[in-house]
Order: structure tokens, then sequence, then C-alpha cells
């Protein structure tokens, strides 16, 4: 069993409570639009296994340090990832093809800073928007997920907020 840490958009912004919350994490997965190559360290300092995709903000070494998509086997489950990948129903174009054609059990992506987790029929697999961890974008709350691979499974899905302290 691996313990995943997920998150995306955290646009250059470094919070120490994903040190803590990614502690009991075996691997940390970034969806894109990292912010800097500084804030990359930041996670992979975290001595832990960093997979990340680059985003539409980031820049020319973060783009030469990560791909744009990822296609890996992790514990049984297919994982495909990419930054700008659209939402069940509305897929982007560039990703649709592989996503009928050889659908991943677990399709992660970014960029529109709204979490959503959603099984999709169509692909019979798993959609996750982890929301956004950065403090900049549309969206009110910060959020990061957690949850478990084993055996071709993925099971306690944990929702976290960042609050800021007042």
């Amino acid at each position: 069993m691996k313990k995943i840490g997920l998150l995306s958009d955290t646009h250059n912004w470094w919070d120490e409570k994903f040190a803590k919350y990614f502690s009991d994490c075996d691997e940390i997965w970034h969806a894109g639009d990292i912010g800097s190559m500084e804030l990359a360290l930041k996670f992979e300092a975290l001595g832990k296994p960093f997979r990340a995709v680059y985003g539409n903000i980031d820049d020319s070494r973060i783009r030469a340090a990560y791909p744009e998509t990822l296609r890996f086997t992790l514990e049984g489950v297919d994982v495909f990832m990419i930054h700008i990948g659209g939402s069940p129903g509305r897929y982007e174009r560039k990703v649709q093809s592989i996503l009928l054609m050889n659908p991943p059990k677990l399709f992660i992506t970014g960029h529109s800073h709204i979490l959503k987790v959603i099984f999709d029929k169509k692909i019979n697999g798993l959609f996750i928007n982890p929301g956004a961890a950065g403090k900049y974008g549309i969206h009110k709350v910060r959020t990061l997920l957690k949850f478990n691979l084993s055996e071709g499974n993925i099971s306690d899905l944990d929702i976290i907020e960042l609050h800021d302290e007042s």
C-alpha cells in the first residue's frame, strides 16, 4: 500500500502545513502550476518521491524538470496526470483520445482551482482535481488530498482544507 499526498496550483505559495499533512505519505504528487523551481525543491526536500507535471504558469526551469503529462502504474493503479485536462463530460481535446482509447484507473488534473472527485463511468475510472493549495486564484478555500493505492484500488480519500490562522 502507498499513501499519496496530492495537490495542485500552489502558484509559488509554500505553507508549512504541507509538510505536516504529507508527513505520513509515501509519495507527493503535484498536478501543475507549481510556480517556481524553489518551491518544487521544497517539496523534494520533504524526502519523499515527488511526481509533478508542469502547468501553464510554470517557467522553463520547471518545464525542463517535469513533464507535461505523467503516465505510470503504482500499486496496480494506472495513473494519468496533466495540468489542463478538463473534467468528466468536458475533457480537453488533447486528452480525450487517450481517455477513451486507453483509459487510466485514476485521471488527475488541476488548473480549474475547483476540487472535484468523480467516478467517470465513460472511462470506468476516478477523476480527481485536488483544487488549489496556493493563495492565487478564484478559490475561497485551499485544499489538498490524501488517499491510498493498494492492489489496484484507490481508497481512504481525505480532503484537507487549509485555513489561515487569524
